[in-house]
């Protein structure tokens, strides 16, 4: 059987559980050494047991990306190790709380545009120039249907992604000259702790679970597209 990315470095952020795990999993079983980029240690470590049970490799980075300066820290010991990095998706994302804008919490606002839009672009800051040294450097960012309906409650999350959709997109317009090629993922309902914490009251069984969104993911890295929104 042919490894679609077979000898490719990739990292995923919040790869500790959900489609960030699913994803990482699937990569790994693709041949790709995948960097796996969360807040729990537990949570990593039994992903990385599982891809490496399957054959694959991993290495674990404990971050929380709340703490955005921390971030600029990871591109040197990747340099150190590999030259490149063939494969980035920012998939970590904070959800917050579902209520009327004028009752927002500033404290929370700020973090769900901490980690869904200031992370996202201290990563690509951060890993751009590893990107430009693969031959085929990916940038596959996660994005949700909310971010342009205006669905009352949802301004918090709904914002950032498209703040976040509005990054991607101009990034990918600088870059197009380049080999690396930059887009955004809708992977749709999914049975996740993301989705339960904004629909509590659904039935989880509704929906997929993420590991069948993970070739989603697998055949947007491998696209030729650029500025464009895979899913939805």
């Amino acid at each position: 059987m042919s490894l679609k990315l077979k000898d490719k470095v990739a990292l995923i952020t919040g790869a500790s559980s959900g489609i960030g795990a699913a994803v990482a999993k699937k990569f790994a079983s693709e041949g790709a050494h995948v960097i796996l980029v969360a807040r729990s240690v537990g949570g990593l470590e039994e992903v990385d047991d599982e891809i490496q049970n399957a054959g694959g490799s991993a290495t674990l980075v404990p971050l929380d990306l709340l703490d955005t300066a921390a971030i600029d820290g990871l591109a040197m010991p990747l340099y150190e190790r590999w030259k490149k990095l063939d494969i980035f998706v920012g998939n970590a994302g904070m959800v917050g709380k579902l209520m009327p804008t004028q009752q927002y919490v500033p404290d929370l606002w700020e973090n769900v545009f901490r980690l869904n839009v200031h992370a996202n672009q201290r990563l690509i800051r951060a890993l751009d120039p590893l990107l430009r040294q693969s031959e085929a450097g990916r940038a596959l960012f996660v994005t949700s249907h909310v971010a342009h309906e205006n669905k009352q409650f949802w301004s918090a999350y709904a914002a950032s992604k498209a703040a976040l959709e509005v990054i991607a997109k101009t990034y990918a317009n600088e870059v197009a000259k380049t080999n690396l090629r930059v887009n955004l993922i809708d992977p749709g309902p999914t049975r996740t702790r993301l989705r339960s914490l904004a629909y509590p009251a659904e039935n989880p069984e509704d929906h997929p679970l993420p590991e069948t969104k993970a070739q989603m993911f697998l055949d947007a890295v491998l696209s030729e597209e650029n500025g464009v929104v895979f899913g939805g």
